[in-house]
């Protein structure tokens, strides 16, 4: 053979080989998936969104993955699901892999690598309630003034109470979400949601309320409400949306008026699993970014083709009209207010996938606040669960693959080397009580209304 051609192969050679080591460094660094076929959960709920892009974008198989998605009867079922194998992952409530791992309720190391959104939520209320509330509402511009507060609600609840009537609201798990914010919300306005008081045996959370808050599958929130067993409810959507397009009930705040940019839910995963099948994780976590990436891109631009992905059967079910109304940037209040609200949900802008470990916290704070976290614990305690239950050098793995892919960009993230997981102090709550993650017991003693140091 020629010279000249054994030194044009030699110079190909060098040039495919280093093409492919530029182009492809998720396999070499990542590995396969240990394991590649998956079963994940879900609730009927439109957070679950980056779970199905995933699926439907292809995000899963791109990885190796190829993922069954299942909906879940409730937030229990699914736990037990996870806890028991029947599921390899699946969409939470952010507070259920931590009250798992430190054993309120079911006893399991659950881990999260993943947030799966912020905001979301609302708080509706009946109409016979919103009837007597609007009367101490302010008027702006001819309309309700946002956000609408607890206090405007006091006066009912105070009449509900002169007359002998339990005022009965609605939340979807005793470690949901939906439960601290309504607690927040509720308390912010005078108005005390109980205590759950577990080292007795009560795990109901009603001592000493003057509302009265019990447990509703979501999608069965409306009904509920409809039938008068409840006064109103904090749901996710398309529940609060559901309630303005069938009659029955008025949204009066969303969570983002409540605290915002609040994170909602989790993926959560056993710790067991995530070390048993590192790889499989990580790419789980790189499909979920890209589709909560997806969601957010543009301006939301995919938002009505999401929409229609949701609205099958298979996933929330519920008309795209219903979805849509939240999902795409606006939010209904009384029917025929809709009003902008482009931050509603939000999948990946503002670091909305990173697992902080100044969220976990804030949930365990809210945990002790109301009792369900009998004795109180140092701020070493809280530091040290969050640590368990989030693992930002899980998706720190995953978020370098794709920024080494080039699917996406390292200023998309937070500095994935010196991010210390706890944001800055946070202010924007609607009672305008502040929040510093690192200091967890002095962010407690800002309460008129919880436990701090006591015990009941």
């Amino acid at each position: 053979m020629p010279k000249a051609d054994i030194t044009l192969r030699v110079i190909l050679s060098a040039l495919i080989t280093t093409l492919l080591l530029t182009t492809t460094p998720a396999l070499a660094e990542l590995g396969e998936p240990e394991k590649d076929e998956l079963t994940f959960g879900f609730i009927k709920l439109t957070d679950m969104a980056p779970i199905a892009i995933a699926y439907e974008n292809g995000y899963f198989e791109d990885e190796g993955l190829y993922v069954t998605i299942e909906a879940q009867a409730n937030w229990k079922v699914l736990l037990d699901g996870v806890i028991d194998g029947k599921l390899d992952g699946a969409h939470m409530l952010a507070g259920q892999p931590l009250a798992a791992t430190i054993g309120y309720g079911t006893k399991a190391h659950i881990v999260t690598p993943f947030s799966m959104d912020l905001n979301g939520n609302g708080i509706t209320v009946s109409n016979e309630v919103w009837k007597k509330m609007k009367k101490h509402v302010p008027i702006k511009d001819g309309k309700p003034a946002h956000p609408i507060k607890a206090d405007y609600l006091k006066p009912v609840v105070d009449e509900f109470k002169e007359e002998g009537k339990p005022f009965k609201m609605g939340m979807v798990f005793p470690v949901s979400t939906h439960n601290y914010e309504l607690r927040y919300w509720l308390a912010a306005g005078g108005i005390h949601p109980g205590y759950y008081a577990p080292h007795k045996g009560d795990t109901a959370g009603n001592i000493d309320a003057d509302a009265l808050l019990s447990v509703t599958p979501p999608p069965q929130m409306p009904a509920t409400l409809e039938a008068g067993t409840i006064n109103g409810y904090c749901v996710g959507e398309p529940w609060n949306q559901q309630a303005v397009f069938k009659g029955i009930g008025v949204p009066v705040i969303t969570d983002y008026e409540i605290w915002k940019n609040n994170p909602e839910k989790v993926f959560g995963m056993t710790k067991e699993f995530t070390e048993k099948y590192p790889n499989t994780t990580a790419r789980v976590v790189k499909a979920l970014i890209r589709a909560a990436k997806w969601l957010d891109e543009n301006d939301n631009a995919n938002r009505p083709a999401a929409v229609k992905i949701l609205a099958q059967s298979n996933y929330v079910g519920a008309d795209y009209d219903v979805i849509a109304n939240s999902m795409t940037g606006t939010f209904e209040y009384e029917k025929g207010d809709t009003r902008s609200v482009p931050d509603f949900n939000v999948f990946f802008r503002y670091n909305a996938t990173y697992p902080y470990y100044s969220d976990a916290i804030w949930y365990l704070t809210q945990m002790r606040r109301w009792g369900q976290i009998s004795e109180p614990k140092s701020d070493e305690w809280y530091k040290q669960v969050a640590a368990d239950v989030y693992k930002p050098g899980i998706y720190a793995i995953a978020a370098k693959e794709l920024i080494a892919e080039g699917k996406l960009k390292a200023s998309e993230f937070p500095d994935l080397d010196t991010e210390s997981g706890f944001k800055p102090e946070q202010t924007e709550f609607i009672d305008g009580v502040s929040y510093d993650g690192s200091k967890p017991n002095e962010y407690l003693g800002k309460f008129k209304i919880g436990l701090k140091q006591d015990v009941l």
